[in-house]
């Protein structure tokens, strides 16, 4: 890469879940739904478009609005949120992007002769009788539009199974023809909402929301966020619309299976929903999911994972880090912002985000305000963890910190290792940097860093010097 990648990829004050990311041309663009900074409910705004060359995938574009929340015409007053979008090439060559508002259950489509250019709607998908796929009597409402467009075949997958409705029945495939919004082949199921897996493999990790799909040779991949929420998950089959069968966890937000570097039942973030999908960019391929931030659910971040497949064509699940797209470890000498953290935990275990003792990554200033991100709500306990540093003749280390706090910052290679350095911070309104000694030989490091003390603070950014 040209210069480093973070995770989150876009910048920290930016707020765009729920990815589906392609490649058109030389460049890598990201679509999504739109968080606020301080939100109180999900996706409050319009949709917005990111692009990156695919040879530097730290340089990214912000494209403009590309489609505003009252464009659709059952929105014009702007009362209905846009929920996850998708967006796929078809057969004229134009790109038609699908979405659900979020107080109706059809799927509305838009159109555009660019990637991220001004979309225009287009459309509800519809039977040939005109009646909108998901008002039909028997349908099941529509949710979380995926696409696939393979020539003149374009399958839609949608849906949504609540944890325990027995009313929704799981993942569902439609056709459609050409003009990409009227129905060939009316839905089918493909994988079941947790009221209809017991006893099948997908019995624990059952749909739930968030279905994407990818084809990689001749196997179709479907992703989709499962009934615990906090992992994205995948089935395979030889067709796009049958034979699907469970593959496993391609992430989690908060890191739970994972068993490298802690315990597999051991949360490591606080996690919540999920959504994301995997893209193959340049020979590498990589799963794109969301972090929640600020405490709550409602501001969530894109962040991405390099994947490895077996030979068998399973996915091996990601750990999250803090370089995700760098394609290798982050340069370890310099300062780094603390809001690239990977990991956040205290003593008390939480798979889901929330809890007034818990630390989260926070902005200043209102949504949209360029305000670099840090980690806030540092109490006695608390640990923020970033992975992974190249580190050659380190002999300091540094943190910038504020807030009515008195303690001491120890810094670690492992979560549970034995303190390298111990840094004192004392009360302050206002940033201020403290440094101390550490021991460190050369190589690749993730560090985590622990407060132990009285009060509140909060952690702009942590820097390695040389001696």
């Amino acid at each position: 890469m040209k210069r480093e990648a973070y995770n989150p990829y876009l910048p920290s004050w930016e707020y765009i879940p729920d990815a589906e990311p392609y490649v058109f041309g030389d460049r890598l663009y990201v679509y999504g739904s739109h968080d606020f900074y301080n939100g109180y409910v999900f996706c409050m705004g319009d949709y917005v478009c990111w692009s990156a060359p695919i040879d530097d995938l730290g340089d990214w574009r912000y494209e403009g609005v590309i489609y505003a929340k009252t464009d659709d015409p059952l929105n014009r007053e702007g009362k209905m949120c846009l929920y996850a979008p998708d967006v796929a090439v078809g057969p004229d060559g134009r790109y038609y992007l699908y979405y659900v508002l979020d107080k109706v259950s059809v799927v509305s489509v838009a159109v555009c002769d660019e990637p991220a250019g001004k979309y225009e709607f287009y459309g509800y998908v519809r039977y040939p009788d005109g009646t909108r796929l998901g008002e039909r009597e028997g349908d099941e409402p529509q949710f979380d539009p995926g696409v696939l467009s393979e020539g003149n075949d374009i399958w839609l997958y949608t849906g949504f199974c609540g944890v325990g409705d027995p009313s929704r029945t799981g993942a569902m495939v439609t056709r459609l023809a050409e003009d990409m919004l009227t129905v060939r082949e009316a839905p089918k199921f493909i994988v079941p909402g947790s009221a209809h897996a017991e006893g099948t493999e997908y019995e624990g990790h059952a749909f739930f929301e968030a279905p994407s799909i990818r084809k990689k040779g001749n196997v179709y991949y479907f992703i989709y966020s499962s009934q615990v929420m906090h992992e994205l998950c995948y089935a395979v089959s030889d067709r796009p619309d049958a034979g699907f069968h469970y593959g496993g966890v391609i992430v989690s937000n908060c890191d739970m299976h994972i068993d490298s570097y802690k315990p597999a039942d051991m949360p490591a973030a606080y996690g919540a929903n999920n959504h994301g999908s995997i893209i193959e960019i340049g020979k590498k391929w990589y799963v794109f999911y969301h972090r929640h931030t600020n405490g709550t659910w409602y501001s969530r971040q894109g962040c991405a994972e390099e994947i490895e497949f077996a030979a068998d064509g399973r996915i091996c699940q990601a750990e999250m880090t803090s370089c995700g797209l760098n394609g290798g470890p982050l340069a370890g000498e310099g300062e780094h912002p603390a809001y690239l953290a990977c990991n956040l935990f205290t003593s008390v275990p939480s798979v889901y985000v929330g809890g007034e003792g818990f630390p989260k990554i926070m902005q200043d200033g209102r949504d949209g305000d360029e305000e670099q991100g840090y980690i806030g709500n540092i109490q006695d306990g608390a640990t923020t963890g970033f992975k992974y540093f190249d580190c050659r003749g380190i002999k300091k280390a540094a943190v910038t910190v504020r807030g009515y706090a008195d303690g001491v910052f120890e810094i670690r290679t492992a979560w549970d290792g034995e303190p390298l350095a111990r840094i004192k911070v004392e009360y302050s309104n206002v940033w201020e940097t403290y440094e101390a000694d550490i021991a460190l030989p050369d190589g690749v490091y993730a560090f985590y860093i622990t407060y132990s003390g009285a009060g509140n603070a909060a952690l702009r950014s942590f820097a390695l010097m040389r001696g």
